[in-house]
């Protein structure tokens, strides 16, 4: 049996869900107040290592594979970069709010933020994705000997 016992693992599973919950919640209200991007990024991280803590390594990589944990890791950073260019695009500056020019919202709505939530979402899953990364790796050194010699080539094809 990997992991911890199994009242941890039950509570890790109600817990886990309602973190994750929260932390979809402050990426989507973070232009509204206190959150964003970064905060609910790590707060959805801290799920994706609650679930490795308690389940174990092996459970926490079929849950979300590292290639695809790299890749969504890149997705977020390219997002970000293409709502920033696309503003360029229509003639205006970098990182132009475009879709507050075109859709003004009410205050306090969550569609009045123009292109600010959506370089949220980017932000969260590149922050989510690079803290679970970040985690995962150092969970998995393991301190050698003098005389052994350490492979850091990647066992996966991708």
């Amino acid at each position: 049996m990997t992991g911890m016992t199994v009242i941890v693992k039950t509570v890790t599973r109600w817990t886990a869900a309602l973190i994750f919950l929260y932390g979809a919640y402050v990426v989507a209200y973070g232009h509204l107040g206190p959150g964003g991007g970064f905060a609910g990024g790590v707060i959805l991280a801290c799920a994706y290592i609650l679930i490795t803590l308690a389940y174990g390594g092996e459970h926490a990589l079929r849950v979300l594979p590292r290639a695809v944990a790299s890749r969504l890791d890149s997705f977020g950073a390219l997002a970000f970069l293409a709502l920033a260019l696309v503003g360029m695009v229509g003639g205006g500056l970098f990182f132009t709010n475009w879709l507050q020019q075109k859709w003004a919202g009410k205050a306090f709505h969550v569609f009045n933020g123009g292109i600010i939530p959506l370089a949220n979402v980017a932000i969260a899953i590149k922050v989510c994705m690079s803290l679970f990364l970040v985690f995962f790796i150092l969970s998995s050194v393991r301190m050698f000997g003098k005389d052994e010699q350490i492979d850091f080539r990647s066992k996966e094809v991708d």
